[in-house]
Protein backbone atom coordinates (compact mmCIF):
# COMPACT_ATOMS: atom_id res chain seq x y z
CA UNK A 1 0.00 0.00 0.00
CA UNK A 2 1.51 3.39 -0.94
CA UNK A 3 2.72 5.37 2.06
CA UNK A 4 2.47 2.41 4.44
CA UNK A 5 5.50 1.87 6.74
CA UNK A 6 7.91 -0.91 5.88
CA UNK A 7 7.33 -4.10 7.78
CA UNK A 8 10.12 -4.76 10.27
CA UNK A 9 12.84 -7.32 9.76
CA UNK A 10 13.64 -9.79 12.53
CA UNK A 11 16.94 -11.18 13.81
CA UNK A 12 16.61 -13.85 16.52
CA UNK A 13 19.92 -14.92 18.06
CA UNK A 14 20.27 -17.87 20.46
CA UNK A 15 23.31 -18.88 22.50
CA UNK A 16 23.67 -22.49 23.60
CA UNK A 17 24.15 -22.99 27.38
CA UNK A 18 25.22 -19.39 28.04
CA UNK A 19 25.18 -18.40 31.72
CA UNK A 20 23.16 -15.49 33.10
CA UNK A 21 26.22 -13.32 33.90
CA UNK A 22 28.53 -14.30 31.02
CA UNK A 23 27.96 -11.12 28.98
CA UNK A 24 29.56 -7.83 29.97
CA UNK A 25 26.18 -6.09 30.03
CA UNK A 26 24.99 -8.78 32.46
CA UNK A 27 27.91 -8.53 34.87
CA UNK A 28 30.52 -10.66 33.15
CA UNK A 29 34.20 -10.11 32.44
CA UNK A 30 34.17 -11.82 29.03
CA UNK A 31 34.69 -9.45 26.10
CA UNK A 32 31.26 -9.18 24.43
CA UNK A 33 31.25 -5.64 22.98
CA UNK A 34 28.68 -6.33 20.27
CA UNK A 35 26.03 -7.85 22.51
CA UNK A 36 26.80 -5.23 25.16
CA UNK A 37 26.11 -2.48 22.62
CA UNK A 38 22.78 -4.06 21.64
CA UNK A 39 21.88 -4.41 25.32
CA UNK A 40 22.82 -0.86 26.28
CA UNK A 41 20.99 0.58 23.27
CA UNK A 42 18.03 -1.69 23.91
CA UNK A 43 16.33 -3.50 26.76
CA UNK A 44 17.80 -6.04 29.19
CA UNK A 45 15.38 -8.60 30.65
CA UNK A 46 16.25 -10.02 34.08
CA UNK A 47 13.26 -12.35 34.59
CA UNK A 48 13.09 -14.07 31.21
CA UNK A 49 12.39 -17.82 31.27
CA UNK A 50 12.96 -20.79 29.00
CA UNK A 51 12.83 -24.58 29.31
CA UNK A 52 15.56 -26.36 31.31
CA UNK A 53 17.40 -27.59 28.19
CA UNK A 54 18.03 -26.67 24.58
CA UNK A 55 15.67 -28.48 22.19
CA UNK A 56 12.56 -27.90 24.35
CA UNK A 57 13.37 -24.18 24.43
CA UNK A 58 13.95 -24.02 20.68
CA UNK A 59 10.60 -25.68 20.01
CA UNK A 60 8.85 -23.15 22.26
CA UNK A 61 10.68 -20.24 20.63
CA UNK A 62 9.60 -21.22 17.11
CA UNK A 63 5.98 -22.11 17.92
CA UNK A 64 4.83 -19.95 20.83
CA UNK A 65 3.56 -22.98 22.71
CA UNK A 66 4.80 -25.56 25.22
CA UNK A 67 7.44 -28.11 24.21
CA UNK A 68 5.26 -31.03 25.35
CA UNK A 69 2.75 -30.00 22.67
CA UNK A 70 5.37 -29.27 20.00
CA UNK A 71 6.98 -32.74 20.05
CA UNK A 72 9.88 -32.27 22.46
CA UNK A 73 8.17 -33.38 25.68
CA UNK A 74 11.56 -34.81 26.48
CA UNK A 75 14.81 -34.40 24.61
CA UNK A 76 15.04 -36.97 21.82
CA UNK A 77 18.24 -38.26 23.39
CA UNK A 78 16.55 -38.97 26.73
CA UNK A 79 12.98 -40.14 26.10
CA UNK A 80 11.89 -42.56 28.83
CA UNK A 81 10.23 -45.89 27.97
CA UNK A 82 6.91 -44.60 29.33
CA UNK A 83 7.01 -41.66 26.90
CA UNK A 84 7.83 -43.50 23.66
CA UNK A 85 4.97 -43.19 21.18
CA UNK A 86 3.04 -40.67 23.27
CA UNK A 87 1.73 -37.48 21.63
CA UNK A 88 4.19 -34.67 22.16
CA UNK A 89 7.15 -37.03 22.60
CA UNK A 90 8.04 -37.54 18.95
CA UNK A 91 11.53 -36.11 19.50
CA UNK A 92 11.14 -33.60 16.66
CA UNK A 93 9.01 -30.57 15.84
CA UNK A 94 5.70 -32.26 15.10
CA UNK A 95 2.70 -31.49 12.90
CA UNK A 96 0.56 -30.40 15.84
CA UNK A 97 2.18 -26.96 15.65
CA UNK A 98 2.75 -24.37 12.95
CA UNK A 99 6.24 -22.88 13.04
CA UNK A 100 6.94 -19.15 13.03
CA UNK A 101 8.96 -19.25 9.76
CA UNK A 102 6.11 -21.09 8.06
CA UNK A 103 3.70 -18.29 8.92
CA UNK A 104 6.14 -15.49 8.07
CA UNK A 105 7.10 -17.04 4.75
CA UNK A 106 3.44 -17.40 3.87
CA UNK A 107 3.05 -13.68 4.66
CA UNK A 108 5.84 -12.64 2.29
CA UNK A 109 8.89 -12.70 4.54
CA UNK A 110 12.17 -14.20 3.40
CA UNK A 111 13.13 -16.74 6.06
CA UNK A 112 16.81 -17.47 6.67
CA UNK A 113 18.64 -19.64 9.19
CA UNK A 114 22.23 -20.54 10.07
CA UNK A 115 22.92 -22.50 13.23
CA UNK A 116 21.87 -25.37 15.44
CA UNK A 117 18.45 -26.92 14.79
CA UNK A 118 18.04 -29.85 17.26
CA UNK A 119 14.40 -30.35 16.24
CA UNK A 120 14.75 -33.29 13.85
CA UNK A 121 17.60 -35.23 12.26
CA UNK A 122 16.38 -36.03 8.74
CA UNK A 123 15.84 -33.83 5.67
CA UNK A 124 12.07 -34.06 5.98
CA UNK A 125 12.38 -32.70 9.54
CA UNK A 126 15.06 -30.13 8.81
CA UNK A 127 14.63 -26.32 8.82
CA UNK A 128 13.80 -26.11 5.10
CA UNK A 129 10.77 -28.37 5.77
CA UNK A 130 9.50 -25.99 8.48
CA UNK A 131 9.47 -22.73 6.60
CA UNK A 132 13.06 -21.64 6.03
CA UNK A 133 13.84 -20.69 2.43
CA UNK A 134 17.58 -20.89 3.05
CA UNK A 135 19.22 -22.76 5.90
CA UNK A 136 22.58 -24.13 6.97
CA UNK A 137 22.16 -26.18 10.13
CA UNK A 138 23.70 -28.51 12.64
CA UNK A 139 20.90 -31.05 13.07
CA UNK A 140 21.75 -32.71 16.43
CA UNK A 141 22.25 -31.13 19.82
CA UNK A 142 26.05 -31.05 19.81
CA UNK A 143 29.11 -31.71 17.67
CA UNK A 144 32.80 -30.98 17.57
CA UNK A 145 33.03 -27.28 16.73
CA UNK A 146 35.88 -27.94 14.29
CA UNK A 147 34.31 -30.98 12.67
CA UNK A 148 37.08 -33.25 14.00
CA UNK A 149 36.02 -36.88 14.24
CA UNK A 150 38.13 -39.72 15.63
CA UNK A 151 37.45 -43.28 14.47
CA UNK A 152 34.56 -44.89 16.29
CA UNK A 153 32.48 -48.06 16.36
CA UNK A 154 29.36 -49.40 18.06
CA UNK A 155 31.01 -49.05 21.48
CA UNK A 156 31.51 -45.30 21.07
CA UNK A 157 29.39 -43.19 23.46
CA UNK A 158 26.43 -41.78 21.56
CA UNK A 159 27.20 -38.12 22.29
CA UNK A 160 30.51 -38.47 20.43
CA UNK A 161 29.05 -39.92 17.24
CA UNK A 162 28.80 -36.68 15.30
CA UNK A 163 30.00 -36.46 11.71
CA UNK A 164 30.08 -33.70 9.08
CA UNK A 165 27.02 -35.28 7.45
CA UNK A 166 25.04 -34.08 10.42
CA UNK A 167 25.17 -30.60 8.91
CA UNK A 168 22.59 -29.84 6.25
CA UNK A 169 22.11 -26.99 3.81
CA UNK A 170 18.53 -26.64 2.69
CA UNK A 171 17.57 -30.27 1.91
CA UNK A 172 21.05 -31.66 1.21
CA UNK A 173 23.43 -33.12 3.79
CA UNK A 174 26.86 -31.48 3.87
CA UNK A 175 29.21 -34.40 3.31
CA UNK A 176 32.45 -32.48 3.69
CA UNK A 177 33.06 -29.42 5.86
CA UNK A 178 35.49 -26.85 4.44
CA UNK A 179 39.07 -26.47 5.61
CA UNK A 180 39.30 -24.24 8.67
CA UNK A 181 35.69 -24.86 9.71
CA UNK A 182 34.64 -23.52 13.12
CA UNK A 183 30.96 -23.60 13.99
CA UNK A 184 30.40 -20.01 15.12
CA UNK A 185 32.35 -18.59 12.19
CA UNK A 186 30.51 -20.84 9.75
CA UNK A 187 27.10 -19.76 11.04
CA UNK A 188 28.07 -16.09 10.86
CA UNK A 189 29.48 -16.52 7.34
CA UNK A 190 26.43 -18.32 6.04
CA UNK A 191 23.85 -15.94 7.47
CA UNK A 192 25.70 -12.94 6.03
CA UNK A 193 25.80 -14.74 2.68
CA UNK A 194 22.05 -15.36 2.79
CA UNK A 195 21.40 -11.73 3.74
CA UNK A 196 23.50 -10.54 0.81
CA UNK A 197 21.71 -12.85 -1.63
CA UNK A 198 18.20 -12.17 -0.35
CA UNK A 199 15.38 -10.52 -2.24
CA UNK A 200 15.79 -6.89 -1.15
CA UNK A 201 12.12 -6.15 -1.87
CA UNK A 202 10.97 -8.46 0.91
CA UNK A 203 11.43 -8.13 4.69
CA UNK A 204 13.41 -10.92 6.33
CA UNK A 205 13.25 -13.19 9.36
CA UNK A 206 16.78 -14.34 10.23
CA UNK A 207 17.43 -17.02 12.85
CA UNK A 208 20.99 -17.35 14.20
CA UNK A 209 21.09 -20.11 16.84
CA UNK A 210 24.69 -20.88 17.80
CA UNK A 211 25.98 -24.19 19.14
CA UNK A 212 28.43 -22.20 21.31
CA UNK A 213 29.33 -22.26 24.13
CA UNK A 214 27.97 -25.82 24.37
CA UNK A 215 30.54 -28.55 25.06
CA UNK A 216 32.97 -29.69 23.77
CA UNK A 217 34.72 -26.48 24.84
CA UNK A 218 36.77 -25.44 21.81
CA UNK A 219 37.87 -22.05 20.51
CA UNK A 220 40.60 -20.44 18.38
CA UNK A 221 43.89 -20.46 20.26
CA UNK A 222 44.53 -16.75 19.78
CA UNK A 223 41.24 -15.92 21.52
CA UNK A 224 41.88 -18.41 24.33
CA UNK A 225 45.28 -16.81 24.94
CA UNK A 226 43.58 -13.51 25.86
CA UNK A 227 42.14 -15.18 28.97
CA UNK A 228 45.29 -16.94 30.11
CA UNK A 229 45.52 -16.71 33.90
CA UNK A 230 42.25 -14.83 34.22
CA UNK A 231 40.49 -17.61 36.16
CA UNK A 232 43.36 -18.83 38.32
CA UNK A 233 41.56 -17.78 41.51
CA UNK A 234 38.83 -20.35 40.84
CA UNK A 235 35.06 -20.42 40.40
CA UNK A 236 34.06 -19.09 43.81
CA UNK A 237 36.16 -15.94 43.31
CA UNK A 238 34.53 -15.47 39.90
CA UNK A 239 31.09 -16.02 41.43
CA UNK A 240 31.61 -13.27 43.99
CA UNK A 241 33.03 -10.85 41.40
CA UNK A 242 30.05 -11.34 39.13
CA UNK A 243 27.52 -11.06 41.92
CA UNK A 244 29.02 -7.72 42.88
CA UNK A 245 28.78 -6.45 39.30
CA UNK A 246 25.20 -7.70 38.97
CA UNK A 247 24.34 -5.57 41.98
CA UNK A 248 26.25 -2.55 40.66
CA UNK A 249 24.42 -2.77 37.32
CA UNK A 250 21.01 -3.01 38.98
CA UNK A 251 20.35 -6.47 37.54
CA UNK A 252 19.80 -7.98 41.00
CA UNK A 253 18.92 -6.38 44.33
CA UNK A 254 21.70 -5.16 46.63
CA UNK A 255 20.53 -7.47 49.43
CA UNK A 256 20.11 -10.59 47.28
CA UNK A 257 21.07 -13.90 48.86
CA UNK A 258 22.75 -16.33 46.48
CA UNK A 259 21.93 -20.00 46.73
CA UNK A 260 24.87 -22.01 48.10
CA UNK A 261 26.89 -23.89 45.50
CA UNK A 262 25.80 -27.50 45.06
CA UNK A 263 28.46 -29.73 43.51
CA UNK A 264 29.90 -33.22 43.78
CA UNK A 265 33.30 -32.00 42.67
CA UNK A 266 36.06 -30.94 45.05
CA UNK A 267 36.33 -27.35 46.21
CA UNK A 268 39.04 -25.30 44.51
CA UNK A 269 41.25 -25.29 47.61
CA UNK A 270 41.33 -29.08 47.69
CA UNK A 271 42.49 -29.48 44.07
CA UNK A 272 46.11 -30.13 43.17
CA UNK A 273 47.94 -27.40 41.23
CA UNK A 274 47.59 -29.47 38.04
CA UNK A 275 43.87 -29.97 38.58
CA UNK A 276 43.42 -26.25 39.14
CA UNK A 277 45.36 -25.41 35.99
CA UNK A 278 43.21 -27.75 33.89
CA UNK A 279 39.97 -26.46 35.41
CA UNK A 280 40.97 -22.83 34.85
CA UNK A 281 41.92 -23.63 31.26
CA UNK A 282 38.44 -25.03 30.56
CA UNK A 283 36.97 -21.74 31.74
CA UNK A 284 39.44 -19.80 29.58
CA UNK A 285 38.28 -21.74 26.54
CA UNK A 286 34.65 -21.24 27.49
CA UNK A 287 35.22 -17.48 27.68
CA UNK A 288 36.90 -17.54 24.28
CA UNK A 289 33.90 -19.36 22.80
CA UNK A 290 31.59 -16.65 24.10
CA UNK A 291 33.83 -13.89 22.76
CA UNK A 292 34.02 -15.54 19.33
CA UNK A 293 30.25 -15.92 19.23
CA UNK A 294 29.91 -12.22 20.05
CA UNK A 295 32.39 -11.36 17.28
CA UNK A 296 30.25 -13.20 14.75
CA UNK A 297 27.11 -11.49 16.01
CA UNK A 298 28.94 -8.20 15.49
CA UNK A 299 29.67 -9.12 11.87
CA UNK A 300 25.96 -9.71 11.18
CA UNK A 301 24.88 -6.54 12.99
CA UNK A 302 27.54 -4.46 11.21
CA UNK A 303 26.35 -5.77 7.84
CA UNK A 304 22.77 -4.76 8.64
CA UNK A 305 23.96 -1.34 9.83
CA UNK A 306 25.92 -0.74 6.61
CA UNK A 307 22.86 -1.72 4.59
CA UNK A 308 20.70 0.74 6.50
CA UNK A 309 18.54 -2.12 7.81
CA UNK A 310 19.51 -2.33 11.48
CA UNK A 311 17.09 0.21 12.91
CA UNK A 312 14.20 -1.45 11.09
CA UNK A 313 15.21 -4.84 12.48
CA UNK A 314 13.76 -6.22 15.71
CA UNK A 315 16.79 -7.92 17.30
CA UNK A 316 16.39 -10.31 20.21
CA UNK A 317 19.07 -12.39 21.89
CA UNK A 318 18.70 -15.12 24.51
CA UNK A 319 20.32 -18.20 25.94
CA UNK A 320 18.41 -21.45 25.50
CA UNK A 321 18.86 -22.55 29.14
CA UNK A 322 21.07 -21.97 32.15
CA UNK A 323 24.79 -22.66 32.16
CA UNK A 324 25.75 -26.32 31.69
CA UNK A 325 26.95 -27.80 34.97
CA UNK A 326 26.63 -31.51 34.26
CA UNK A 327 29.47 -33.90 34.95
CA UNK A 328 29.12 -35.92 31.78
CA UNK A 329 31.45 -38.64 33.06
CA UNK A 330 28.97 -39.29 35.91
CA UNK A 331 25.83 -39.16 33.73
CA UNK A 332 24.38 -42.71 33.37
CA UNK A 333 23.03 -41.92 29.90
CA UNK A 334 26.55 -41.57 28.49
CA UNK A 335 27.77 -44.89 29.82
CA UNK A 336 30.87 -45.97 31.72
CA UNK A 337 33.18 -45.92 28.71
CA UNK A 338 32.98 -42.18 28.01
CA UNK A 339 36.16 -41.23 29.87
CA UNK A 340 38.13 -44.18 28.52
CA UNK A 341 37.13 -43.31 24.96
CA UNK A 342 38.19 -39.70 25.46
CA UNK A 343 41.51 -40.83 26.93
CA UNK A 344 42.10 -43.05 23.89
CA UNK A 345 41.08 -40.69 21.08
CA UNK A 346 41.48 -37.13 22.38
CA UNK A 347 44.32 -35.09 23.85
CA UNK A 348 43.02 -33.29 26.92
CA UNK A 349 46.43 -32.27 28.18
CA UNK A 350 46.66 -28.75 29.56
CA UNK A 351 48.32 -27.19 26.51
CA UNK A 352 45.89 -28.85 24.07
CA UNK A 353 42.57 -28.06 25.76
CA UNK A 354 40.42 -26.03 23.38
CA UNK A 355 41.83 -27.49 20.18
CA UNK A 356 39.87 -29.66 17.74
CA UNK A 357 41.20 -32.92 19.20
CA UNK A 358 40.27 -32.04 22.78
CA UNK A 359 36.93 -32.76 24.40
CA UNK A 360 36.16 -31.11 27.76
CA UNK A 361 33.41 -29.45 29.77
CA UNK A 362 33.75 -27.16 32.78
CA UNK A 363 31.49 -28.63 35.48
CA UNK A 364 29.08 -27.44 38.16
CA UNK A 365 31.21 -24.91 40.02
CA UNK A 366 32.00 -22.71 37.00
CA UNK A 367 28.35 -23.05 35.92
CA UNK A 368 27.13 -21.75 39.27
CA UNK A 369 29.50 -18.81 39.02
CA UNK A 370 27.39 -17.87 35.98
CA UNK A 371 23.90 -18.69 37.30
CA UNK A 372 24.26 -17.03 40.73
CA UNK A 373 22.31 -15.87 42.62
CA UNK A 374 20.03 -18.59 41.25
CA UNK A 375 19.90 -22.22 42.30
CA UNK A 376 21.69 -24.85 40.19
CA UNK A 377 21.96 -24.85 36.38
CA UNK A 378 20.85 -26.39 33.08
CA UNK A 379 18.37 -29.31 33.20
CA UNK A 380 16.83 -28.15 36.49
CA UNK A 381 13.51 -26.35 36.85
CA UNK A 382 15.10 -24.18 39.51
CA UNK A 383 15.89 -20.60 38.51
CA UNK A 384 19.46 -21.47 37.53
CA UNK A 385 18.13 -23.75 34.82
CA UNK A 386 15.29 -21.68 33.41
CA UNK A 387 16.12 -17.98 34.00
CA UNK A 388 18.48 -16.75 31.30
CA UNK A 389 19.93 -13.51 29.92
CA UNK A 390 17.83 -11.89 27.22
CA UNK A 391 17.95 -8.55 25.46
CA UNK A 392 16.19 -6.84 22.60
CA UNK A 393 16.80 -3.81 20.43
CA UNK A 394 14.22 -2.13 18.23
CA UNK A 395 14.38 1.69 18.11
CA UNK A 396 10.78 1.96 16.94
CA UNK A 397 9.79 1.09 20.51
CA UNK A 398 11.81 3.88 22.09
CA UNK A 399 10.22 3.84 25.54
CA UNK A 400 12.09 0.67 26.41
CA UNK A 401 15.47 1.54 24.95
CA UNK A 402 18.47 1.70 27.30
CA UNK A 403 16.48 0.18 30.15
CA UNK A 404 16.51 -2.83 32.47
CA UNK A 405 13.18 -4.56 33.02
CA UNK A 406 12.41 -7.05 35.81
CA UNK A 407 9.06 -8.24 34.43
CA UNK A 408 8.36 -11.95 34.09
CA UNK A 409 8.38 -13.18 30.48
CA UNK A 410 8.93 -16.47 28.65
CA UNK A 411 10.38 -17.75 25.40
CA UNK A 412 6.83 -18.63 24.27
CA UNK A 413 6.14 -14.90 24.02
CA UNK A 414 8.58 -14.38 21.14
CA UNK A 415 6.47 -15.91 18.37
CA UNK A 416 3.29 -13.91 19.18
CA UNK A 417 5.38 -10.73 19.54
CA UNK A 418 7.02 -11.18 16.14
CA UNK A 419 3.72 -12.07 14.50
CA UNK A 420 2.14 -8.96 16.03
CA UNK A 421 4.94 -6.69 14.82
CA UNK A 422 4.79 -8.27 11.35
CA UNK A 423 1.03 -7.85 11.13
CA UNK A 424 0.53 -11.61 10.77
CA UNK A 425 -2.31 -13.42 12.50
CA UNK A 426 -1.74 -16.85 14.03
CA UNK A 427 -4.23 -19.29 12.47
CA UNK A 428 -5.53 -20.47 15.83
CA UNK A 429 -6.48 -24.15 15.74
CA UNK A 430 -6.27 -25.01 12.01
CA UNK A 431 -3.65 -24.36 9.34
CA UNK A 432 -3.48 -25.81 5.83
CA UNK A 433 -6.12 -28.41 6.57
CA UNK A 434 -4.68 -29.76 9.80
CA UNK A 435 -5.27 -29.08 13.47
CA UNK A 436 -2.55 -27.02 15.15
CA UNK A 437 -2.05 -25.85 18.70
CA UNK A 438 -2.95 -22.27 19.58
CA UNK A 439 -0.43 -19.90 21.10
CA UNK A 440 0.32 -20.13 24.82
CA UNK A 441 2.66 -17.13 24.84
CA UNK A 442 1.58 -13.49 24.80
CA UNK A 443 2.65 -10.65 22.54
CA UNK A 444 4.86 -8.00 24.15
CA UNK A 445 3.75 -5.24 21.79
CA UNK A 446 1.49 -3.55 24.34
CA UNK A 447 4.19 -3.74 27.01
CA UNK A 448 7.00 -2.55 24.73
CA UNK A 449 4.91 0.34 23.41
CA UNK A 450 3.93 1.45 26.92
CA UNK A 451 0.25 0.58 26.67
CA UNK A 452 0.48 -2.08 29.41
CA UNK A 453 2.69 -2.31 32.47
CA UNK A 454 4.06 -5.83 32.05
CA UNK A 455 3.93 -8.76 29.61
CA UNK A 456 1.92 -10.87 32.09
CA UNK A 457 -0.25 -9.91 35.05
CA UNK A 458 -0.06 -11.35 38.57
CA UNK A 459 -2.70 -13.99 37.74
CA UNK A 460 -0.72 -15.55 34.89
CA UNK A 461 0.41 -19.16 35.48
CA UNK A 462 3.37 -20.85 33.79
CA UNK A 463 4.37 -24.49 34.26
CA UNK A 464 7.51 -26.48 33.54
CA UNK A 465 8.46 -30.18 33.39
CA UNK A 466 11.47 -32.02 32.07
CA UNK A 467 13.10 -35.28 33.22
CA UNK A 468 10.53 -35.45 36.06
CA UNK A 469 11.62 -32.06 37.38
CA UNK A 470 8.65 -29.75 37.78
CA UNK A 471 7.85 -26.13 38.56
CA UNK A 472 4.95 -23.73 38.40
CA UNK A 473 4.84 -19.98 38.88
CA UNK A 474 2.11 -17.46 39.53
CA UNK A 475 3.19 -13.90 40.20
CA UNK A 476 6.21 -14.02 42.52
CA UNK A 477 5.30 -17.44 43.93
CA UNK A 478 7.00 -20.54 42.58
CA UNK A 479 6.68 -24.21 43.50
CA UNK A 480 9.49 -26.60 42.55
CA UNK A 481 9.72 -30.41 42.58
CA UNK A 482 13.13 -32.01 42.09
CA UNK A 483 13.09 -35.84 42.25
CA UNK A 484 15.73 -37.94 43.97
CA UNK A 485 18.67 -38.34 43.81
CA UNK A 486 19.13 -34.68 42.84
CA UNK A 487 16.45 -33.20 45.08
CA UNK A 488 14.19 -33.87 48.07
CA UNK A 489 11.44 -35.48 45.95
CA UNK A 490 8.84 -33.17 47.45
CA UNK A 491 7.32 -29.84 46.46
CA UNK A 492 9.09 -26.73 47.71
CA UNK A 493 7.69 -23.19 47.78
CA UNK A 494 9.48 -19.87 47.23
CA UNK A 495 8.56 -16.19 47.11
CA UNK A 496 10.91 -15.02 44.36
CA UNK A 497 10.24 -11.35 45.11
CA UNK A 498 12.07 -11.81 48.41
CA UNK A 499 14.09 -14.94 47.71
CA UNK A 500 15.30 -15.14 44.07
CA UNK A 501 17.96 -17.66 45.11
CA UNK A 502 15.30 -20.21 46.16
CA UNK A 503 16.89 -20.63 49.58
CA UNK A 504 13.98 -20.36 52.04
CA UNK A 505 11.41 -23.10 51.49
CA UNK A 506 8.01 -21.84 52.64
CA UNK A 507 6.10 -25.08 51.98
CA UNK A 508 5.36 -25.67 55.68
CA UNK A 509 4.50 -22.02 56.36
CA UNK A 510 2.19 -21.48 53.36
CA UNK A 511 0.43 -24.83 52.78
CA UNK A 512 -2.59 -23.27 51.10
CA UNK A 513 -0.41 -21.30 48.69
CA UNK A 514 1.56 -24.43 47.85
CA UNK A 515 -1.57 -26.54 47.36
CA UNK A 516 -3.00 -23.97 44.94
CA UNK A 517 0.20 -23.90 42.92
CA UNK A 518 0.37 -27.71 42.77
CA UNK A 519 -3.20 -27.73 41.45
CA UNK A 520 -2.13 -25.23 38.79
CA UNK A 521 0.75 -27.54 37.85
CA UNK A 522 -1.61 -30.49 37.39
CA UNK A 523 -3.80 -28.33 35.16
CA UNK A 524 -0.72 -27.39 33.13
CA UNK A 525 0.31 -31.05 32.85
CA UNK A 526 -3.15 -32.06 31.62
CA UNK A 527 -3.31 -29.19 29.10
CA UNK A 528 0.09 -29.93 27.62
CA UNK A 529 0.10 -33.74 27.80
CA UNK A 530 2.94 -34.26 30.27
CA UNK A 531 3.93 -37.93 30.64
CA UNK A 532 6.20 -38.46 33.63
CA UNK A 533 8.96 -40.97 33.03
CA UNK A 534 12.14 -42.28 34.56
CA UNK A 535 14.75 -39.55 34.88
CA UNK A 536 17.93 -40.01 32.81
CA UNK A 537 19.83 -38.74 35.87
CA UNK A 538 18.87 -41.83 37.84
CA UNK A 539 21.41 -44.68 37.83
CA UNK A 540 20.47 -47.74 35.79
Amino acid sequence: MPGSPARPNFLVIVADDLGFSDLGAFGGEIATPNLDALALEGLRLTDFHVAPTCSPTRSMLLTGTDHHIAGIGSMAEAIAPEQIGQPGYEGYLNERVVALPELLREAGYQTLMAGKWHLGLTPELAPHARGFERSFSLLPGAANHYGFEPPYDESTPGILKSTPALYIEDDQFVEQLPEGFYSSDAFGDRLIQYLKERDQARPFFAYLPFSAPHWPLQAPAEVVAKYRGHYDAGPEALRQERLQRLKQLGLVAEDVQAHPVLALTQEWERLTPQQRAISARTMEVYAAMVERMDWNIGRVVDYLRRQGQLDNTFVIFLSDNGAEGALLEAFPKFGPNLQSFLDQHYDNSLDNIGNANSYVWYGPRWAQAATAPSRLFKAFTTQGGIRVPALLRYPELRRQQGQIDHSFATVMDITPTILDLAGVRHPGSRWRGREVAPLRGKSWLGWLSGETGAPHDEHHVTGWELFGMRAVRKGPWKAVYIPAPLGPESWQLYDLSKDPGEIHDLAKHEPAKLAALIEHWHEYAEETGVVLGRSPFQPD
